[in-house]
């Protein structure tokens, strides 16, 4: 593969760092975007060590400013951007809808759903004007964004809201040679389902163990999306743990 421009968010843990290494494993070098400086440079090392190449560019995807910067300093250093995986997500814990605060609201929001905009804004920009036109947008939607686990209601509502991007993104690339698709994870092992094996709580209010699975098999899927030719697309993929509660959730 011609060598290729990938950028990651949420890259400096779980399914973006993962899916950053296995990326740059088949030749794309990767910006790694996320807010802690000190994980980026750490994938970055581990990606490097492996003969890949990476830079890490520390961005919070909820402020617009920063999107925007990190997006131009991608161009200034690469010149172009074939693939985003918007990746970078936040989560509550269980919180009853009538005690849910505006401010843990807007928190999940800015990152889940704003950032996920924000990224998909710049990449389009540069992908509709760059030579060769075109490129891909994969956006880390979530089980959650087919149904909800009990007292979500934040994170359900962006996820649900991030299928109407991707769809959205993805009518909208036609034009542009810009395809767009959707990976929706159930229970992939990192550090937002160390809970898991816990007990999360079911439809009927009781705590189950549920499985997970590990998270290389996401990278793979993504690795999957992101090598196809610009004239084929996957629309939406699920990879989840087999036994974990999904279909006939509730």
């Amino acid at each position: 593969m011609d060598s290729k421009i990938a950028v990651v968010t949420g890259a400096g843990t779980g399914i973006g760092k993962a899916s950053a290494i296995a990326l740059a494993k088949v030749g794309f070098r990767i910006a790694l975007l996320g807010r802690r400086a000190e994980k980026l440079e750490a994938v970055q090392r581990e990606i490097t060590t492996d003969g890949g190449f990476a830079i890490a560019v520390p961005t919070d995807v909820g402020i617009e400013s920063e999107v925007v910067g990190a997006f131009c300093q991608v161009v200034s250093r690469f010149g172009r951007v074939d693939l985003l995986f918007n990746n970078a997500g936040s989560s509550l814990r269980a919180i009853p809808i009538d005690e849910l605060r505006l401010d843990q609201w807007q928190r999940i929001v800015d990152v889940n759903l704003t950032g996920s905009f924000l990224c998909a804004r710049e990449a389009f920009r540069v992908m509709k004007s760059q030579s060769p036109r075109g490129g891909r947008i994969i956006n880390n939607g979530s089980i959650s964004a087919h149904v909800p686990r009990l007292y979500s209601a934040a994170y359900t509502a962006t996820k649900h809201a991030v299928t109407g991007l991707t769809k959205s993104l993805s009518l909208e690339g036609r034009e542009f040679d810009i395809a767009c698709g959707q990976i929706d994870i159930g229970n992939a092992q990192s550090d937002m389902t160390q809970n898991m094996t816990e007990g999360m709580l079911q439809a009927n209010g009781k705590k189950l163990v549920e499985p997970v699975f590990d998270v290389t098999h996401v990278a793979n899927a993504v690795v999957y999306m992101a090598t196809l030719p610009l004239d084929a697309n996957v629309q939406f993929m699920t990879v989840m743990a087999t036994k974990m509660p999904f279909v006939g959730r509730g």
